[in-house]
């Protein structure tokens, strides 16, 4: 179903923003995706709000650390029974591989993904932390780190998602920010598409956060984007 495929992300840092938005948007339409904003100031009572109301968590914290602290990281996030986590791939195999494996042991396994170049930079910005890859060939490079690691799948724009679909099977997930429906803004994502653009590209889920949490009536304005995607 079309609507699952929705990830909201929660640009609010208080427990009483958190609930408006959660409580107003039914988990059957999409899932929820909490990021380094709201943790830090909720912790894991953000998680617990999310799940309160019913809803699925994306627990976007991209860590990235030595091989043993990123692995038990993730293992205490899926302890927190998130749906999802992530890992950056610039941490390299072996962390790669360290947070893939500290997951076989749970009773609980959330996917598990590994983002790859954020959708706010560009090659002009990877060369200026000394990346001279174009972002598609990192991206590319980040990719088979990831899936040599086990992982379930990356975190990558909708400018990368054609190329990679043709590359890995559909049970290797594609999860895109920078989805801005046509008549939103921006704000700082350089490598943005339209939620449709990104679906013909191969994504399986797309992350929009401000403009559904930041609108009037988050819940309308989250129907708009998926009567759009039809």
């Amino acid at each position: 179903m079309i609507e699952r495929r929705i990830i909201v992300a929660l640009d609010v840092s208080d427990a009483a923003s958190l609930e408006q938005v959660v409580f107003a948007i039914p988990p059957e339409v999409c899932r929820l995706k909490i990021g380094k904003e709201l943790f830090t100031a909720l912790g894991p009572r953000s998680v617990e709000i999310c799940h309160r109301a019913g809803h699925e968590v994306f627990l976007d914290l991209k860590f990235h650390d030595i091989p043993n602290t990123c692995a038990m990281a993730v293992r205490a996030a899926a302890r927190l029974g998130v749906w999802m986590v992530n890992v950056h791939c610039s941490g390299g195999g072996d962390m790669l591989q360290a947070a893939s494996d500290v997951l076989m042991g749970e009773s609980h396994r959330p996917l598990l993904v590994g983002v790859t170049v954020l959708t706010s930079m560009d090659s002009e910005s990877l060369r200026e932390v000394g990346v001279l890859r174009s972002v598609e060939d990192q991206v590319c490079a980040f990719a088979a780190l990831a899936s040599d690691a086990g992982l379930d799948g990356l975190v990558c724009s909708a400018k990368e998602a054609f190329d990679l679909r043709a590359l890995y099977d559909a049970d290797f997930c594609l999860v895109t920010p920078g989805i801005r429906p046509a008549w939103a803004a921006a704000n700082d994502q350089l490598r943005v598409a339209t939620p449709h653009e990104a679906i013909v590209a191969g994504s399986d889920y797309l992350v929009i956060g401000r403009p559904i949490t930041q609108a009037k009536d988050p819940r309308a304005a989250l129907d708009r984007i998926i009567r759009e995607l039809g």
